[in-house]
């Protein structure tokens, strides 16, 4: 059976984007918000801990390796000025929870496979199982002057080099079989040497011996989290993606998605439901659709202007910080070679909507392109239906405006209701982030295997 049709969906994938600050960009400015540079550990773990109280299926952690670009005077009115460096939180939370999905987004284009390998490995051992990993291909341009170079690779390369990487990384993890390690103290054999593999990987971008230094990991490897909705992002998605993270904000267009990124998948030599299609969600939750609509106005004139023209004019590679507010976006936009699906969406958005650049910078940096449900409890939960439902989505992250409180509401008001449509869990029943997914553990070999059925389609 098809798992994109209606009458085959089972329940939600719901998770969690843990950052005060990377959704919407004033977030940090209500009254009851927590700010980055005010967090501290515990707050961020009781949000973990209330995120698995729920039974989420994930935390995430979003990361970009720069400071956001703009003068000081622009800068210092940006909260993502700071936050934690992901895997170093990721392995706080590790062992400090005990079920939910821990997810942290981990760059190709500023690492190496050998080093991404081993910190997921090693994570995935204190977590017991419960790691995922979100590829990105770096897309702020900023980045690159960090590490050495005057600016990205173009999109297709980085892409290239990505790919490889993944590759790299899958058979690392793959060192060395379940059972290599027999720890004979009579015989002083610590583990069986057939059962291990070296790697001995030479490609285009990397060259890597092996074996990883750690066990296998407990899920075989990481779950594999892709975002990138290019043409390049989609096919590298469809071929190795168990989660794809996307940005719609309409059900046709949703709809048409998730389609079409099934279709790569089945086309790749997957079946088609071994990709979940998870969209960013942020719920603005009153209790009427009238309270609901004020605070949304609220939140968005809390967005200082300065601030959210320079991050509109980063996520369009286009500066627009001297041009009208109450203009419309110029007609001609040059493509980027960073941000090309969200600079694709923002342009046909403003282009549809035929927004303001005051309009569409509260838009995109708001909510960061993705989709505003604005109304009750009851409201709110019928349109998270009604596109998992028609099979649009399987499911959603969710990015409160701010946090501890925004999530608390959307827990406490639309969780209940979900669950009594039978749309979301009321307990976990595995233990594992694969488990949580209905995701099968990986045997060793299998995704070399799947590599190379790929290349033979």
């Amino acid at each position: 059976m098809d798992n994109n049709t209606p009458d085959s969906r089972r329940q939600m994938v719901l998770g969690l984007l843990l950052s005060p600050a990377s959704s919407h960009i004033a977030g940090w400015r209500h009254p009851d918000a927590i700010s980055n540079a005010g967090w501290d550990f515990p707050d961020v773990l009781r949000i973990a801990r209330s995120a698995e109280d729920a039974k989420l299926d994930f935390v995430f952690l979003a990361d970009e390796l720069c400071a956001p670009e703009g003068d000081a005077e622009t800068l210092s009115r940006d909260p993502v000025i700071y936050r934690f460096e992901p895997l170093t939180l990721l392995a706080a939370l590790s062992v400090s929870t005990d079920r939910i999905g821990l997810v942290a987004t981990q760059t190709t284009t500023y690492n190496e496979p050998y080093h991404i390998a081993r910190k997921f490995a090693s994570l995935d051992h204190l977590s017991h199982g419960r790691t995922g990993w979100n590829l990105v291909t770096s897309y702020v341009e900023a980045e690159a002057r960090n590490f050495s170079r005057s600016e990205h690779l173009r999109n297709a390369d980085r892409y290239e080099r990505a790919e490889e990487f993944l590759r790299v990384a899958a058979g690392l993890w793959d060192s060395w079989d379940d059972d290599a390690f027999v720890l004979d103290k009579d015989s002083g054999r610590y583990f069986d040497p057939d059962k291990m593999h070296i790697l001995n990987h030479h490609g285009q971008h990397f060259s890597v011996r092996g074996p990883l230094n750690v066990l296998r990991p407990p899920q075989g490897r990481p779950v594999q989290v892709q975002a990138g909705s290019s043409e390049a992002g989609k096919n590298l998605a469809a071929r190795y993606a168990e989660v794809a993270f996307t940005a719609q904000n309409n059900l046709e267009s949703a709809l048409a998605f998730t389609r079409d990124l099934k279709d790569r998948t089945e086309k790749a030599g997957r079946p088609r439901d071994s990709i979940r299609v998870i969209a960013g969600v942020q719920a603005i939750i009153g209790d009427t659709v009238e309270d609901a609509q004020a605070k949304y106005r609220q939140m968005q004139e809390l967005i200082h202007p300065e601030v959210g023209l320079a991050r509109l004019s980063q996520l369009l590679g286009f500066d627009v910080t001297t041009l009208p507010l109450d203009g419309p976006l110029p007609d001609i936009i040059p493509e980027t070679e960073s941000y090309k699906s969200r600079q694709q969406l923002i342009v046909e958005t403003a282009r549809r909507e035929n927004l303001t650049l005051r309009e569409l910078y509260r838009r995109v940096v708001g909510a960061y392109g993705h989709r505003v449900v604005i109304g009750t409890p009851e409201s709110v939960a019928d349109e998270l239906a009604a596109w998992f439902e028609a099979g649009a989505v399987d499911g959603y992250i969710l990015s409160p405006t701010y946090l501890p409180a925004g999530f608390d509401e959307f827990r406490n008001r639309v969780l209940p209701l979900l669950r009594e449509r039978g749309l979301f869990r009321t307990e976990y029943t595995g233990s594992t982030f694969r488990d949580h997914l209905a995701l099968a553990r990986p045997a060793r070999g299998e995704f070399q295997a799947e590599e190379q059925a790929t290349a033979a389609v």
